[in-house]
């Protein structure tokens, strides 16, 4: 893990460079399992750019190979939004996803919010 974020598994990690981790989440949530058409100049109006920003919005236009569908990208989603410190309930119900899903995406990441790295390993 990285210090800001979890490390995004390779078909996210083009999305991630060019948003960030947290402008990214919001991507997925707002335009994950969809089409989505990035023209190389984003218009100031377009649901895009109103969601990350014309910035944000130039660099992913400006990122090469693209798919047309983008990621859901829920497990590391789910990661990144437990490294901030969200409860397992709300990253469900961000996620639209049961709580026993989001728990077992953050096991498999390694990311255990009920676990405390302070504490010593008694075994």
């Amino acid at each position: 893990m990285t210090e800001d974020h979890p490390p995004p598994p390779a078909h996210v990690a083009p999305y991630v460079r060019a948003l960030g981790p947290d402008l990214a989440v919001r991507f997925f949530l707002a335009f994950g399992g969809a089409d989505l058409a990035i023209g190389a100049n984003p218009q100031r109006r377009s649901r895009l750019v109103r969601t990350v920003g014309f910035e944000p919005a130039r660099r992913l236009a400006d990122t090469p190979g693209l798919p047309k569908r983008v990621p859901l990208a829920k497990p590391w989603c789910a990661r990144t939004m437990a490294f901030r410190g969200l409860p397992t309930a709300e990253i469900a119900r961000r996620l639209h996803a049961s709580d026993v899903a989001v728990r077992r995406w953050l096991s498999d990441g390694g990311v255990d919010p009920r676990r405390d790295d302070r504490q010593r390993s008694l075994f």
